[in-house]
């Protein structure tokens, strides 16, 4: 494997949230990071509301590396998770993925 598979990444992940539905997302935002704090190579996350336009979501995690970031995006369990956030979304997510 190359050494770019094993690098400390974040990954960005941004969601539009339709108009009245900010305490659902909030309540399902939780049970979310609680699943994903169990994942396997989750360091740490933190989530934000944009300034200007409260809908706009953003969650910005820490993984040990890419590998363990892609594992759990395909993941059952995320799959689960995010199926009550995305009746909610006005369109789909958006992933960015940073290394140092």
């Amino acid at each position: 494997m190359s050494k770019e598979k094993h690098k400390m990444i974040k990954v960005i992940i941004e969601r539009m949230i339709a108009d009245g539905m900010e305490s659902t997302y909030d309540e399902a935002i939780k049970n979310t990071l609680s699943a994903m704090v169990a994942a396997h190579g989750y360091v740490s996350g933190a989530t934000y509301k944009d300034a200007k336009d409260s809908n706009h979501r953003v969650i910005i995690t820490n993984w040990q590396s890419l590998q363990a970031w892609t594992t759990w995006s395909k993941s059952d369990e995320r799959e689960r998770v995010i199926g009550s956030i995305r009746p909610i979304l006005t369109q789909p997510e958006k992933f960015t993925i940073l290394t140092a």
